[in-house]
């Protein structure tokens, strides 16, 4: 019950890693190089006699393959080719190691050398040191001189902005290296980042004796610097996601869900383990040892087949009632519950939260978590039912509308639903502005 539910969960990349282990820990599982339907695998002849002790039929426990319901072989080729992708995929360079390789290039002294070397070590993921550098020498027992010009060597590194202690020094540090200290960018972000922040220009141009226009322009530029200059190595990115399940038109224009599941090993029990059971002079222990182990390969094989079952079948639902969705996009996202659908599959709910954990679809609006089709909402003026999702992208839009000097306040958005037949709250307004990474309006302001 335990592993079944593993399965269940488990998302397409960690459900791959689980079988690779599994083909290696268990000597009678075999991934087949094409899919074998379950009537050209029925056993015949001796082979079914030799099954006999486990006083079931075939049809309980056969291989089972479970793709897209249909039949798809694969060729040696398609192995190869899927094989060489594999072998070309890399492991990303990380911060540590890009920082490391300018280093070792570096031809410094070698006390600088061992100065630079702690301080590579106490960056953290953004490239920002987790202490002050002085405070670093004290502890480690290097001298300032070492350590400041080892300090001034690592900010001297790609990317800019690496070595400081926060994002003010990291902005300062990259408009050193790119603009120098005597621009207005400069002065704003060493005297008035927190005006900035709030946007308040006016106040920023008379302490600078410049123009409200001239900040404008100083602050798109600052803008466009990155306070995370150690975010193109996060080593929690992975861009590489396989949906389970893709949804798309038929010849007859009607949507379909078909599974991905050519990424997952095709498994089956190998023929020879389960002949040796039949054959007089097996050894008894070894016999009991390969039937523990075709127990629990079956069982895996049949975790996975409920598995890949039971994705599909809510997928199917998911077809049935977000279909407005899928035609016209997510502004017609339905209210949807994880127990609507179990009353319809007979299942649990908890078992539908299992089965969409980590799960991706590919839909004609793009990729998306399985998640994102279940969510509550409102009903409008006129009976039409909306989602979370469907109001977040009402706002959405009102916002990608305004006038730029004149943002949309809370309240002026919640009027304007509210003349759409969507009744909520300002403060529920302001939430699901916050979940889409929208500004107050004082703050989406432009001079």
């Amino acid at each position: 019950m335990r592993k079944s539910l593993e399965i269940l969960q488990a998302g397409t990349l960690e459900l791959t890693q689980l079988v690779r282990q599994a083909l290696e820990t268990n000597p009678v599982l075999e991934d087949l190089t094409e899919i074998i339907s379950l009537d050209d695998d029925m056993p015949e002849g001796d082979e079914a006699d030799s099954l006999s002790y486990m006083n079931e039929t075939d049809d309980d426990w056969r291989d089972r393959s479970i793709m897209d319901g249909k039949n798809s072989p694969w060729t040696s080729d398609d192995e190869e080719r899927r094989q060489r992708i594999y072998d070309s995929i890399v492991a990303p360079e990380t911060l540590q190691q890009h920082l490391q390789n300018q280093l070792d290039l570096s031809m410094v002294e070698p006390k600088v050398r061992e100065a630079a070397q702690a301080i590579l070590g106490n960056l953290d993921d953004r490239g920002f040191l987790d202490l002050p550098a002085r405070a670093l020498a004290i502890r480690l027992k290097i001298s300032t001189r070492h350590m400041d010009e080892a300090l001034k060597l690592v900010q001297s590194f790609d990317p800019i902005g690496i070595g400081a202690t926060g994002i003010a020094e990291s902005l300062l540090l990259q408009l050193e290296l790119t603009t120098g200290h005597e621009t207005i960018e400069y002065k704003i972000v060493r005297d008035h980042l927190e005006d900035l922040a709030r946007k308040r220009h006016p106040q920023i141009a008379r302490a600078l004796g410049t123009t409200v226009e001239r900040v404008a322009e100083a602050a798109s530029r600052i803008g466009r610097l990155t306070p995370n200059p150690g975010g193109e190595f996060d080593p929690t990115g992975n861009p590489y996601i396989l949906p389970d399940v893709v949804i798309e038109r038929d010849d007859d224009r009607k949507w379909y869900a078909r599974l991905t599941g050519e990424h997952l090993p095709n498994l089956r029990i190998n023929d020879f383990y389960k002949d040796m059971i039949g054959k007089n002079g097996t050894d008894a222990k070894a016999r009991q040892f390969l039937r523990d182990q075709i127990r629990d390969g079956r069982s895996l094989i049949h975790a996975i087949s409920l598995r890949q079952e039971t994705i599909l079948a809510i997928a199917h639902k998911l077809i049935e009632h977000q279909s407005a969705f899928l035609t016209k996009g997510p502004r017609h996202l339905r209210p949807l519950t994880m127990n609507d659908i179990a009353d319809e599959l007979s299942l649990h709910a908890t078992t539908i939260s299992r089965a969409v954990a980590g799960k991706y679809v590919f839909t004609p609006h793009g990729l998306m978590e399985m998640r994102a089709f279940f969510a509550t909402g409102y009903q409008t003026s006129d009976g039409t039912e909306v989602s979370n999702a469907g109001v977040r992208e009402a706002i959405q839009q009102l916002v990608s509308q305004e006038n730029a000097a004149r943002p949309l306040s809370d309240e002026f958005l919640m009027k304007a639903l509210d003349t759409q037949g969507i009744k909520i709250a300002r403060r529920t307004v302001a939430k699901y502005r916050e979940q889409l990474n929208i500004l107050p309006s004082h703050l989406r302001k432009t001079f």
